[in-house]
């Protein structure tokens, strides 16, 4: 499937496709370079097809299991979105891929919720051995064939709370706190009540599990993040005898940009928004979950602290 991309998007995509243009040389007219090793990297990417260009969805990588999110963008401005894309990870272009496996394009939002400029967005699990930047090559399957080139820098430990970190038992906003008051608790055009009736100090007293999702409905940084809070809700609603707290915890003071992250988002060294964790009746984060996700995923992360 492909369809025409918002015009924000497309502006924090040029340095990409223009990287990617002239089949993916980066060559200048009458300019020639060595022709690439087989097997390498750089040898994929420079095969036949159209290079397009990747738009990362994730960024806080660290040694070990990753997951990652991508678009896939054409020259067009249009998304490429079939329902899978292999993937190929080497530690440079010029050296041979040394792991390979599948990204599985996951629908974004639910119906009737805030909207985002794609339908869904690519998210494969990356093991990444060491420290330093690795480069990957996308290539969807089925249709015409193209290829994204994207990197990823993993560093020793990730700046949030990893998966097998304790949660931080920070006292987040909740009706009885903001004494019902929804405009200071979210900027959800439509707040669900029970995203708000327990802080995460309370889950953690209580031996509960819970979802914690930090993320901002009107202000989020990218036109995939609009409808996490949405993502949250609807799964809330289907897990309601599931024993598991959902909470919602804005991003910014006051709910103003002007004003900076709030407390909440700096006790958990959030290093961009959205981020939302599934977190064990013994306070062990057992689900990272960083950016735009589909409810089959949360579904998921619920199911392993239930």
């Amino acid at each position: 499937m492909e369809r025409r991309l918002a015009a924000g998007i497309v502006i924090a995509i040029g340095a990409a496709l223009l990287a990617a243009a002239c089949g993916g040389s980066g060559e200048s007219p009458g300019q020639t370079t060595a022709k690439p090793s087989a097997g390498t990297l750089e040898a994929l990417w420079r095969g036949p097809g159209e290079d397009v260009a990747v738009v990362a969805g994730t960024s806080d990588h660290a040694v070990g299991s990753n997951r990652i999110s991508f678009l896939v963008v054409d020259k067009q401005s249009r998304l490429v979105e079939r329902p899978t894309a292999r993937i190929w990870l080497a530690r440079g272009l010029k050296q041979r891929p040394f792991a390979e496996t599948t990204a599985r394009l996951e629908p974004i939002g639910v119906p009737g919720g805030d909207t985002a400029d794609v339908g869904g967005i690519y998210v494969a699990t990356l093991e990444l051995p060491s420290a330093g930047k690795y480069w990957y090559l996308a290539e969807p399957v089925g249709g015409r064939k193209v290829q994204a080139l994207g990197n990823i820098v993993a560093r020793r430990q990730s700046a949030a709370p990893a998966e097998g970190d304790r949660a931080i038992p920070s006292r987040t906003p909740t009706l009885t706190s903001a004494s019902g008051d929804f405009a200071e608790l979210t900027t959800s055009r439509r707040p669900d009540r029970a995203l708000y009736t327990t802080s995460v100090a309370q889950a953690l007293a209580a031996e509960e599990p819970f979802v914690v999702a930090f993320a901002t409905p009107q202000f989020c940084q990218t036109r995939t993040c609009g409808p996490v809070v949405d993502v949250v809700s609807a799964v809330r609603k289907e897990q309601a005898s599931a024993g598991v707290r959902f909470i919602h915890v804005e991003i910014y003071k006051d709910n103003d940009p002007a004003k900076g992250v709030n407390r909440w988002v700096s006790q958990w060294r959030l290093p961009t928004e959205p981020f939302t964790f599934a977190v064990d009746r013994t306070g062990v984060i057992r689900t990272k979950l960083e950016g735009a996700f589909s409810v089959g995923e949360l579904e998921r992360a619920v199911a392993k602290v239930r």
